[in-house]
C-alpha cells in the first residue's frame, strides 16, 4: 500500500515526499561518492555522506551550507552539524536519501536534541525554510505521539502479560507493537492523531489478548475473554487447513474489548467502530481478520519496514529496545509532588499517577461526553418551543442543514484522517450536534431574560448563525479530540491532512469573519468548558482578526468598503473610544442580525440600555433635526475595538523587547500602525497583523534616526508568543508574488504610506492616536482551577459536581486540600508549605536563561544591502539582554496568574 503523503502546510512546498526509492537507493540516483571529487571537503564529512548514501549535489550543497553558517554556531560536534546540513538539503531538495532515524544514529543524537541542533542552524533567520520548518514540526509532532503511545504500551502489557522463564511475553510485545506501528501507518494519513492512534492500539492488544495462550495471561484479562470464544492454539501454516474444520473466531471479542476500554478510560463504543471499519480492514489486508494464528514477527518486520523506508522517519520498533535515539530520559516525580487522595491516613494515601498526553486526551474527551450525556441529538422540548414561537418555523430548515453539513463534515474527515474515518467523524459530528443545540437553547434562554422576548424568528431563520455556532461546537468536540494546541498559527495554506482551526471554516465554507460573532457569546452560554477549551476559542479568536478574517474573499472588507465609501466622516472606530474599557455585554444576536445605529452616540458605547435597543429593533431612528449619517456595523465596530486591542498588545510587547531606550517612540509607532488599519485596511489583503506592526516600528525608527534594523526586530519577533517564522519570510508582495518582509516594506508598505511616514519627521506631526485600554481576557471563570500567587505547585478550585471535583479539575500531579472537609494529619499542610516555599527558589531558577546568544556575525535575510549597507552587527548585546529581561518579566507574570 502506497504511503501516505502529508503537505508542509505552506504553499512554496509540498512537504517531505515518500519515495519507492528510499527503501533501496538506485546507484543512478545516488552514486558512490569519491575522495577524488570531494577533495575541499572535510575527508570524514565525505564518509558521513556515503554511510548516508546522498548524491553528489546534495553533498556538495551540504557542504556549502556548512561553510555558510560554520562561524556562528558554537556546537563543538562538527559531525552532528554536517548531520543537520544534510538534513535541511535533502528536506529542500525532496529527495529520498535517507531516514530520520538513520541519520540520527551517524550523528548519535536522539530526536529532539537533533530537531533543536537543526533549528539553530537558522542563524541568519533564511538558513531554515519554511519547508524545513513544517517537515520539523511535523516529526516532531508524530515523535511524540509516538513516544506517548509506547509509554501507555508499555504500561499496559504489563498487566496484561504474565511473566513465563522463556521471556515469551516479550517476543509478544515485540510483534503486537509493530502490527500496531504498522497499521497505524496504513489506516490513518493523519498520523499524528493521538486519539484514533490509541484506540487502533487497544484494537490490537485485543487481537493479541484473545490469541495468546492461557498461561500468558494476568488474571484479569484471562478471565475476560469471552467463554463462547475456543482457546487459542498455535497452528503451522502446512496445518492450516485442518484448522478450517473449527467454527471461525469472531472477528470481535465485545467483552474483552470492553475491559480495555474501561482499565485505559477510553469509550467503548469509539474503539468499536475503530475495529469494525478500519482495523479489521486492515487484518483482511494481512489476511489475519479469522486466522487464529499470531502474525508472523518477520512478515510483519518486513512489511514495516518498507512503510519505514518510504515515510522517512522514526523507526518505531526502537522504542522496544530502549534506543537512546528516540527515548528520553525519565523524569521522576517528587515525592512531595504527588496528589493523596483526602481523608485517607499517610500510609494509605493512593498515589494519583502524573498527567500524561493520552491521560490529559481521555479525560477531556469523557468530561465533554460527561457534559452532553443529557443533551439529545434532536432539539430538546424547550428549544423546540422556540422554534414554534417563530414567525417562521426553522425546525425543519435546521434539520436539512444539519444532514447536509454531517456529510461534507464526515466525508472531508474521512479525506483527511483517514479513507475508513469516515464514522468516526460522523460519531464528532452528533457530538457536536448535541453541543449545538445545548449552546443555542442556552443563547436563546439568556436573550429571553435580556429582552423579555420569546420570538426569535430573524435570528433562528439566519443560516449564518446556525452555521457558525454548529462550526464552532465542532471546534471545540475537534480540540478536545485532538489536543487543544491543534492550530495553524502560520500564514501558509494547511496540509491536507491537519483538521485544526481553521480546517472547520473551509469544511463549511464559513467566513472567519461571521465565526467571530459567535465565540464569545458561545463561551458564555457554556460555562463547563475547560480552561484550556476556552484559551483554545480565545486563540481561535486571535487568529482571526490576525490573518484570517483579511482573506481576499472575507465578507470584512465589503463592510469596510461600504463604511468608507458611504462619506462617513467617522471612523470604523472613533479614537475616542480606545481608552474606554472593553465591555463584553454584546451577543450573537447583537452581531447576527447586523443591528444598525446612528453615526453619532447618544449613549455609551455598549452600554445595556444601548445593546437591548439595538437588538429589539433593527434600525434606530435619527433625532430630530440632525442630518442623517449612514449607519455602522455593530459588528464591525466591535471587531475594530478587538482589533486595536490585539494590535497594541502585541506592539507593546516587541516596543518592550526593543526600544525600552526609546518609550517616546512607542505612541508613534502605534499611530502609524492604527492609521494603517482604519485608512489603508487593504494592506491587510492576504497579510498579518504583525506584518504590519513590524513594518510600522522600522519606519519610524528610521525617520526617527534610531539606529534599529528589521533583522534585530525580526529576531525579537521570534522570542513573541504564538509567532511563525512564515509571517517574516512569506510575505504577499503582489499576486502570486512573496518575499521576506523587508522587500515588502521597500517595494509595498512604504510606497504606499511615504507621505504620512514622512511627516512624522516633521516639526508639525500628526497627532497621536488615544492608546487602548488593554482589558484582561474576558474568557476568565470562577470555575476553574486558580493558582496561588507565588506558588507553582498549589492550586484552589471550587467543589460543583463529582465530574468537575478537584479530582479531575486540579492538575494532576498537584496537592490537594478541599476546605471544609478532613485533610488527615497536619504533616500535609506542612508539606504544602515546604512546597510554596521551595517554589520561590525553583520559581527563580526557571528564569536563570542562561548566558545571552552568541551575537550574530553576518547578515543575510535582507536584500541588496538596503537595510544595513554599513554592514555593522545587528543584534547587540544590549537588544539581547533587555529581551531576556522582559522575557522573564512575562513569564513572572504568567505564573502569578
Amino acid at each position: 500500500m502506497p504511503p501516505k503523503k502529508r503537505n508542509s502546510g505552506t504553499t512554496q512546498s509540498k512537504g517531505l515526499k515518500p519515495s519507492a526509492e528510499s527503501a533501496s537507493p538506485d546507484k543512478k540516483e545516488s552514486p558512490e561518492l569519491s575522495l577524488k571529487k570531494h577533495r575541499d571537503k572535510d575527508a570524514e564529512f565525505v564518509t558521513l555522506c556515503k554511510t548516508l548514501h546522498v548524491t553528489d549535489l546534495v553533498c556538495d550543497r551540504a557542504w556549502t551550507l556548512w561553510k555558510t553558517i560554520q562561524e556562528s554556531m558554537d556546537e563543538d560536534n562538527q559531525k552532528r552539524l554536517w548531520g543537520a546540513c544534510l538534513f535541511v538539503t535533502v528536506t529542500d531538495m525532496d529527495v529520498a536519501c535517507f531516514t530520520l532515524t538513520q541519520v540520527l544514529k551517524a550523528v548519535s543524537l536522539n530526536v529532539k536534541q537533533f530537531m533543536s541542533l537543526v533549528r539553530k542552524l537558522d542563524v541568519n533567520l533564511d538558513t531554515i525554510s519554511t519547508k524545513v520548518n513544517s517537515a520539523l514540526t511535523r516529526l516532531e509532532k508524530k515523535y511524540d505521539v509516538t513516544l506517548a503511545l509506547y509509554q501507555r504500551f508499555e504500561k499496559t502489557c504489563k498487566k496484561i502479560f504474565a511473566l513465563v522463564a522463556d521471556g515469551k511475553e516479550r517476543e509478544t510485545m515485540r510483534s503486537c507493537w509493530t502490527m500496531f506501528l504498522l497499521a497505524k501507518g496504513r489506516v490513518l494519513q493523519m498520523d499524528d492523531d493521538l486519539v484514533i492512534s490509541f484506540q487502533l492500539l487497544l484494537c490490537t492488544l485485543e487481537l493479541f489478548i484473545k490469541r495468546c495462550p492461557p498461561d500468558l495471561l494476568q488474571p484479569l484479562y484471562k478471565s475476560s475473554i469471552s467463554k463462547v470464544q475456543s482457546p487459542p492454539t498455535r497452528t503451522s501454516r502446512r496445518n492450516q487447513s485442518k484448522a478450517k474444520s473449527r467454527p471461525p473466531e469472531p472477528e470481535m471479542d465485545v467483552q474483552l474489548l470492553e475491559t480495555l476500554c474501561k482499565e485505559n478510560e477510553c469509550n467503548a463504543e469509539e474503539v468499536k467502530n475503530v475495529y469494525q471499519t478500519s482495523f479489521s480492514a486492515f487484518l483482511d489486508s494481512l489476511d489475519l481478520s479469522r486466522s487464529p494464528d499470531f502474525p508472523q514477527v518477520n512478515d510483519l518486520d518486513q512489511q514495516y519496514e518498507e512503510h519505514y523506508l518510504k515515510s522517512r522517519d522514526i523507526d518505531g520498533r526502537l522504542f522496544l529496545d530502549g534506543d537512546e535515539t528516540v527515548l528520553v530520559p525519565k523524569v521522576e516525580i517528587l515525592q512531595g509532588e504527588r496528589t493523596p487522595k483526602k481523608n485517607l491516613q499517610d500510609e494509605d494515601a493512593v498515589l494519583i499517577p502524573p498527567q500524561t498526553p493520552i491521560r490529559a486526551a481521555m479525560t477531556s474527551i469523557q468530561q465533554l461526553r460527561g457534559d452532553l450525556i443529557s443533551s439529545g441529538d434532536q432539539p430538546s422540548t424547550n428549544l423546540d418551543t422556540y422554534f414554534k414561537n417563530c414567525t417562521v418555523d426553522p425546525t425543519q430548515d435546521v434539520l436539512k442543514r444539519l444532514e447536509t453539513l454531517e456529510q461534507a463534515f464526515s466525508q472531508r474527515f474521512g479525506q483527511a484522517v483517514g479513507p475508513r474515518c469516515v464514522i468516526l467523524g460522523k460519531q464528532r459530528f452528533t457530538l457536536g450536534v448535541r453541543l449545538y443545540y445545548k449552546v443555542m437553547e442556552e443563547m436563546l434562554k439568556s436573550e429571553e431574560k435580556r429582552l423579555s422576548v420569546q420570538n426569535f424568528s430573524k435570528l433562528l431563520n439566519d443560516s449564518t448563525f446556525h452555521t457558525s455556532l454548529l462550526a464552532c461546537a465542532l471546534e471545540v468536540v475537534m480540540a478536545t479530540y485532538g489536543g487543544v494546541s491543534r492550530y495553524n498559527h502560520g500564514g501558509g495554506d494547511q496540509a491536507e491532512t491537519d483538521v485544526c482551526f481553521p480546517w472547520i471554516l473551509d469544511v463549511f465554507k464559513l467566513s472567519a469573519f461571521d465565526f467571530y460573532k459567535v465565540i464569545e457569546s458561545f463561551i458564555k452560554a457554556d460555562p463547563t468548558l475547560s480552561k484550556d477549551i476556552v484559551k483554545h476559542l480565545e486563540t481561535c479568536e486571535n487568529l482571526i482578526m490576525e490573518r484570517i478574517a483579511w482573506r481576499t474573499a472575507s465578507p470584512l472588507f465589503e463592510l469596510l468598503k461600504q463604511e468608507h465609501e458611504g462619506g462617513a466622516a467617522e471612523q470604523v472606530e472613533t479614537p475616542a473610544s480606545f481608552s474606554q474599557p472593553l465591555q463584553h455585554n454584546h451577543t450573537a444576536a447583537d452581531l447576527y442580525l447586523s443591528p444598525m445605529r446612528p453615526g453619532h452616540r447618544a449613549l455609551p458605547p455598549e452600554s445595556p440600555a444601548t445593546a437591548s435597543s439595538q437588538a429589539s429593533s433593527q434600525v434606530l431612528t435619527q433625532p430630530a433635526g440632525q442630518t442623517p449619517r449612514p449607519p455602522k456595523s455593530n459588528s464591525l465596530s466591535l471587531f475594530y475595538k478587538k482589533l486595536y486591542r490585539l494590535a497594541y498588545t502585541r506592539l507593546k510587547i516587541l516596543c518592550s523587547y526593543l526600544l525600552s531606550s526609546h518609550p517616546e517612540l512607542e505612541p508613534i509607532i502605534w499611530t502609524l500602525f492604527q492609521h494603517t488599519l482604519q485608512y489603508e485596511y487593504e494592506l491587510m489583503r492576504d497579510r498579518h497583523l504583525d506584518q504590519l506592526m513590524m513594518s510600522a516600528m522600522y519606519a519610524i525608527c528610521k525617520v526617527k534616526s534610531v539606529d534599529l534594523r528589521f533583522k534585530t526586530i525580526v529576531t525579537a519577533y521570534k522570542n513573541m508568543a504564538n509567532t511563525n517564522q512564515e509571517t517574516f519570510k512569506h510575505v504577499l508582495i503582489t499576486e502570486g508574488h512573496y518575499d521576506s518582509i523587508i522587500v515588502f516594506y521597500n517595494q509595498v508598505f512604504m510606497q504606499k504610506l511615504k507621505t504620512n511616514i514622512l511627516q512624522y519627521a516633521s516639526t508639525r506631526p500628526p497627532t497621536l492616536s488615544p492608546i487602548p485600554q488593554i482589558p484582561r481576557s474576558p474568557y476568565k471563570f470562577p470555575n476553574s482551577p486558580l493558582r496561588v500567587p507565588g506558588s507553582n505547585n498549589v492550586y484552589i478550585s471550587p467543589l460543583k459536581s463529582p465530574r468537575m471535583s478537584p479530582g479531575i479539575m486540579t492538575p494532576r500531579s498537584r496537592m490537594l486540600v478541599s476546605i471544609g472537609e478532613s485533610f488527615g494529619l497536619s504533616s500535609r499542610f506542612q508539606k504544602i508549605n515546604q512546597m510554596v516555599n521551595s517554589s520561590d527558589r525553583s520559581f527563580k531558577r526557571t528564569l536563570d536563561l542562561g548566558s545571552a546568544p552568541k551575537p550574530l556575525k553576518r547578515l543575510r535575510f535582507d536584500v541588496d544591502g538596503q537595510d544595513e549597507a554599513d554592514g555593522r552587527l545587528v543584534t547587540n548585546g544590549s537588544t539581547r539582554s533587555r529581551m531576556q529581561e522582559q522575557k522573564m518579566k512575562e513569564d513572572a507574570e504568567a505564573r502569578k496568574e
